[in-house]
């Protein structure tokens, strides 16, 4: 194996700095070992008091005798840093980290410094639906053809600490949010971007901001470098524009010359108007459209990389990725799904889509101020029954009932507490034949860490009926 000289360049200079770890979470906390081994001066922050830390993490901050600040006024201290790791929580823009990278600290993060680093090929997705399972579908089908990759980002495991184990031979596999692009300065080789709707907008400053964020994943692309980009979504497709290297795109609406399509249920490559078919959905385990679009988008981004028969094989055999669109199990002639990672209106709507049979809706969550309003019609036309519960509920009864009014039409629905409560209504008020979906269309802070933890507990309560 080559030697990394950027990672060897890199352990040199943090050797001898002072460094800032902002937020301890499964991001960061691989650092601390890390950067220990080199010798650096570490100094860790987090909002959260020191009485909820995890004790695992605290037992290895006194270990190495790591100086920390906790709680409310944790950046108080942050002042004399060379270099400050972020974690995708921390927005960049904080008063105290402002003022240390205006006097002279380099502000970066895990991901960022991997991208810098790592001498690999680096993939890249994100976007505010599918971006999981398209990252998945792209590490399977380079898997599939022999190639040696690593899977990280918002799924895997950080893989900074890899680094030394990759060579140029190697693919890296990301999946990237919003608040982990928010200030890169980097761009992987070969970028995604599923769609872009409102989302997150109880974090970031506005609409324009998230947009902002998410071109960040190609605007530092070089011309050799490829982006795929959504047709359908009209602010994806306008990316082109802004695009420094090839551009190919998808589209499960329009017959576009160049490009992978998706045209009456089979999945077609285009180049110059000539089709070659790839798979007809009907052979692959996801349903629905948007699933059929994520495949779309990993077979354009994979294509020049992979054979045609590694992307089949894959399509063929995946089952999807844990909290999306889910089978649980069947009870009664009645199938329950779990959809946890449905956390905006948009997921939901694509997971309604998914079933021709007669829907038990349970829905509602932590507010992370969408508009619902997109949402009333679907769950009109699919659900017979909807169960709500959580901060968002008011505004999803709200437009269903509104929309209920003007199609002059009538839907149950049932308000409950929390989870058990919403299962145990589903299970009283589904007939067989019907579907329970819980397809949140909300994030899950009101009442679980996140939307895995959610999904976890949906899936023991209907374990257990």
């Amino acid at each position: 194996m080559e030697i990394n000289e950027k990672l060897q360049q890199f352990n040199t200079y943090v050797r001898t700095k002072k460094v800032a770890i902002i937020g301890l979470g499964v991001s960061n906390t691989p650092l601390l070992d890390y950067l220990h081994s080199l010798g650096s001066e570490i100094t860790v922050f987090d909002n959260k008091d020191i009485s909820t830390m995890d004790k695992d993490i605290l037992d290895k901050i006194y270990k190495y005798k790591i100086k920390f600040s906790f709680g409310e006024n944790y950046l108080s201290k942050l002042v004399g840093f060379d270099i400050i790791f972020r974690s995708p929580s921390c927005r960049p823009d904080l008063p105290e980290i402002v003022s240390e990278v205006d006097r002279g600290a380099v502000l970066t993060s895990e991901i960022e410094m991997l991208l810098e680093l790592c001498p690999a090929m680096t993939i890249g997705v994100t976007g505010s639906d599918g971006k999981t399972t398209t990252t998945t579908l792209i590490y399977e089908m380079l898997k599939q053809s022999g190639k040696n990759c690593y899977l990280g980002g918002n799924i895997g495991i950080p893989l900074f600490t890899k680094i030394s184990e990759m060579d140029e031979r190697d693919i890296v596999v990301l999946e990237l949010s919003s608040f982990q692009l928010m200030s890169m300065k980097i761009s992987p080789n070969i970028a995604v971007l599923t769609n872009i709707t409102p989302n997150h907008l109880d974090i970031h400053t506005s609409y324009e901001e998230y947009i902002e964020s998410k071109m960040n994943i190609f605007k530092f692309q070089k011309e050799t470098d490829l982006l795929v980009l959504n047709y359908d979504n009209e602010i994806t497709r306008k990316a082109k524009k802004m695009a420094p290297g090839k551009v190919v795109y998808f589209s499960s609406h329009e017959k576009i010359s160049d490009g992978i399509i998706l045209d009456n249920g089979i999945i077609k490559e285009c180049d110059d108007n000539l089709r070659k078919h790839i798979i007809n959905t009907k052979n692959m385990k996801l349903r629905g459209v948007h699933n059929a679009e994520n495949a779309c988008a990993a077979i354009a981004a994979t294509k020049e990389l992979v054979d045609t028969s590694d992307q089949i094989e894959v399509l063929e055999r995946f089952l999807g990725v844990e909290h999306r669109l889910e089978l649980v199990k069947e009870i009664d002639g009645v199938k329950w799904y779990n959809d946890s990672i449905a956390s905006s209106p948009t997921r939901t709507i694509a997971g309604l889509s998914a079933f021709d049979e007669e829907i038990v809706l349970i829905a509602g969550g932590y507010d992370k101020h969408l508009d619902y309003e997109p949402l009333a019609k679907p769950i009109m036309e699919k659900a017979t029954k909807l169960i709500i519960m959580g901060q968002t509920a008011n505004k999803i009864n709200a437009v269903v009932n509104t929309e209920a009014k003007r199609q002059n039409k009538d839907i149950e629905i049932y308000r409950v507490n929390n989870l058990e409560e919403a299962v145990k209504a589903a299970k009283a008020i589904a007939k067989k034949g019907e579907i329970v979906l819980m397809s949140p269309a909300s994030a899950s802070f009101d009442m679980f860490r996140n939307f895995e933890e959610r999904g976890n507990k949906f899936k023991e309560l209907v374990n257990n009926i």
